[in-house]
């Protein structure tokens, strides 16, 4: 029997599964900033304005192999799946098992890989997933509380996994992230997202083409 009742209870649900969903994520997310503030970026998720401008230079028809860094509960990988080709892959790397853990169980797209490890170690992740190189990298770590020598050793191994003609894409809330690009990246923009908690700095590293 269906009548008014019925409706609003099922609405009632639908309201209480939305809502689960939602602060069962922001839970999760809040969980790995209290356990590992050196390691995340922020706070709150970035907004989808932080997003839609730091995806807007990709190329994706040309996208064969995305990473991303820091994924946390997976605030860009939608938007990425979205962008990317059927035949394109999505690697995600994040130290905090917590994450992991949640993206692989949230995302069950084929094109989709969570990866528990470090960004430095990019290129044997990669190699390890059948992939020469990189497209395009992206990250939300924050270089500026990391442990001394890994923001150097991550931009390094990040150019060096990069294709000729990729970038390594970085928002950041500081600007330290560039002094660790710049001596790998031959040509640097600069982007800044005041809609975002906090506001962002936004870098686009390419490595451009040999002649």
């Amino acid at each position: 029997m269906t009548g008014p009742n019925s409706v609003g209870a099922l609405e009632r649900r639908s309201f209480k599964q939305k809502a689960s969903r939602f602060f069962g994520q922001w839970g999760v997310f809040f969980r790995g900033f209290v356990e590992h503030p050196k390691m995340v970026g922020s706070i709150i998720p970035s907004s989808r304005f932080t997003i839609d401008k730091m995806l807007a230079p990709v190329k994706w028809d040309e996208c064969k192999l995305f990473v991303e860094y820091g994924p946390g509960v997976g605030t860009f990988c939608q938007a990425v799946l979205d962008r990317l080709p059927r035949d394109g892959s999505l690697i995600v790397i994040d130290t905090n098992p917590l994450y992991i853990d949640y993206l692989r169980k949230h995302f069950v797209d084929s094109r989709f890989t969570a990866v528990h490890g470090s960004a430095s170690d990019v290129e044997e992740i990669v190699k390890a997933h059948g992939h020469d190189h990189a497209d395009y990298v992206l990250s939300g770590l924050p270089f500026s509380t990391l442990p001394a020598g890994v923001g150097p050793a991550i931009a390094e191994a990040t150019y060096r996994v990069i294709r000729p003609g990729g970038a390594f894409l970085v928002y950041q809330f500081s600007a330290k992230a560039r002094d660790y690009m710049a001596p790998h990246f031959e040509r640097i923009e600069r982007g800044f997202e005041a809609l975002n908690v906090l506001p962002c700095q936004l870098f686009w590293g390419w490595k451009e083409p040999k002649n």
